[in-house]
């Protein structure tokens, strides 16, 4: 399901985004007019970033991006800046719009190989875009090397050159750029490491390209933001009840082990779970009773138990893994929780249980999410960080390609939604449709804040949000939460915070447009 308002949320690939062009160019709109649309971005962000910058060098590459760089150096000078071209090739051997560019230029072009950054209050990164498909080599790559070492900051056309557009990675060497300016769409590179930290922050400028191109296109990969999922959350209504919010269920590990419960279960409450319960092994009913006040408790031992327990449908969304211990006890509750058609959210313990023999519970989750989930398919979330990944996906995490590509395998495998952790958090489903998380802070790395995120899953899936939406809410409501408490962040700081997160959703839900 994509929501029409969410195509904002698209990220393009390359490809994707050649053909957004070229529709716009065959609807009537010349190349050379998004070229100089492209250039006055780029010379409107350094006026508003940079308006003490009185000299300025802008590289420009052999293409479309070096046209850019041309288009805002002309722009640049008539509004009183010194500039200087430092060109990959010759402005006699561009093609194209690029050509044109530089003819309207008119200045002098010098070679790059005579780029000197210290010189210069500040440099405009033109040399490849987002299409580069090759390492960075020769003299571009020195040109590089010397502007990385250099204090001027760096404003990058499109992508910092030397960062894949598709997968984010560094092709040979790639620019450290202080702020970016790229067209109509983002790529994946701009979210996806190391290439969302190379941009630093990133506008996305209007240049005219209309949103109907991508009607052709099959939109496959967002930006996790509310516009891509807002649509299919169960916001809770006046004349609802709590059961109407769903019940969610935490499984605690044993009594020196129950406070990872306890967090995800808390998340789930405030997350917004109409009621919350532990099931707990005898032996931590105390340790749990001790510390548990709005949120339920109810003793499960062993298979039987938990059978027992299933019977009561009003139980619809579990979290197994966070403190719950390693071993066939974890694959058996696993088990059992996707046979009786529940939603399970799979974590931690949960997920290193499955190492080397995964195979039957993804049978199980393809089974359970045939029509026996009432919260859309597919019912299990897999919410993995590198090291549990690869104990998971041994083969796939040892590929080559980037973070976007193993998780949408992984997740086509297990037939389940992957939530591939990370400042670069990758959601994807089995379908192919995958968001990359674009919010959050250095503050998340910290003991505790995973099982918090997969309380808020299962949060939205008691609710009835489908699975791919239900990840993908938790992950930036977890991330917002972050970034609203700041620094000095532990995990129990994060439901604390969600109040003001739901409050946020609420008024975009009720004025989407705002």
């Amino acid at each position: 399901m994509v929501f029409q308002d969410a195509r904002g949320t698209a990220l393009l690939t390359p490809d994707e985004m050649a053909e957004a062009d070229r529709r716009t160019i065959a609807a009537g709109t010349p190349g050379i007019v998004l070229m100089e649309r492209a250039a006055e971005a780029v010379a409107a962000a350094v006026h508003s970033g940079y308006p003490q910058a009185e000299w300025i060098a802008l590289l420009a590459g052999p293409g479309n991006n070096g046209g850019d760089a041309y288009a805002a150096a002309r722009l640049l000078r008539e509004a009183g800046r010194r500039v200087e071209i430092f060109g990959l090739v010759p402005p006699t051997k561009l093609r194209g719009d690029a050509a044109i560019a530089a003819t309207a230029f008119g200045g002098t072009a010098h070679p790059v190989d005579s780029f000197d950054p210290a010189a210069f209050d500040l440099v405009i990164d033109g040399l490849f875009g987002a299409g580069l498909s090759r390492a960075i080599e020769g003299a571009a790559a020195e040109a590089i090397r010397k502007l990385n070492a250099a204090p001027a900051p760096v404003v990058a056309i499109d992508l910092p050159s030397g960062v894949s557009g598709a997968t984010g990675e560094r092709l040979g060497e790639a620019v450290s750029a202080d702020l970016t300016v790229t067209f109509f769409r983002r790529k994946p590179g701009h979210l996806l490491e190391p290439g969302r930290s190379l941009c630093g922050p990133t506008i996305v400028a209007d240049i005219g390209i209309p949103a109907t191109v991508l009607d052709a296109i099959a939109l496959m990969i967002f930006a996790n933001e509310p516009e891509l999922w807002i649509g299919a959350l169960k916001r809770p209504s006046d004349a609802g009840h709590k059961y109407d919010r769903g019940h969610a269920v935490v499984f605690s590990g044993s009594a020196t082990r129950t406070g990872a419960a306890r967090l995800a279960a808390a998340a789930a409450l405030r997350g917004g779970a109409g009621l919350v319960t532990v099931f707990s092994p005898g032996s931590a009913l105390m340790a749990n009773a001790a510390h548990l006040t709005a949120i339920m408790l109810k003793r499960c031992d062993d298979e039987a138990a938990l059978g027992e327990h299933l019977t009561d449908a009003r139980f619809n969304a579990f979290v197994l893994g966070p403190g719950f211990g390693v071993g066939e006890r974890a694959r058996n509750f696993a088990a059992t929780v996707l046979a009786a058609g529940r939603s399970l959210v799979l974590d931690a313990d949960g997920i290193t249980s499955l190492a080397g023999a995964p195979d039957a519970l993804f049978a199980a989750a393809r089974g359970a999410g045939k029509g026996a989930s009432p919260h859309g398919k597919p019912a299990l979330v897999l919410t993995p960080h590198d090291g549990e990944f690869k104990r998971l996906f041994p083969d796939i995490a040892d590929r080559q390609g980037s973070k976007l590509e193993r998780a949408r395998a992984a997740a086509e495998r297990a037939g389940a939604v992957v939530v591939l952790k990370g400042r670069d958090t990758v959601i994807a489903a089995p379908d192919g449709r995958a968001a990359i998380n674009a919010i959050g802070t250095p503050w998340l790395a910290t003991a505790g804040t995973g099982d918090v995120l997969a309380g808020l899953v299962a949060a939205e899936l008691a609710q009835g949000t489908p699975s791919f939406e239900a990840a993908c809410a938790a992950v930036w409501m977890h991330g917002r939460a972050a970034e609203l408490f700041g620094p000095g962040l532990i995990s129990e700081d994060l439901p604390a915070m969600l109040p003001k997160v739901h409050r946020e959703l609420d008024a975009l839900a009720s004025n989407p447009r705002a």
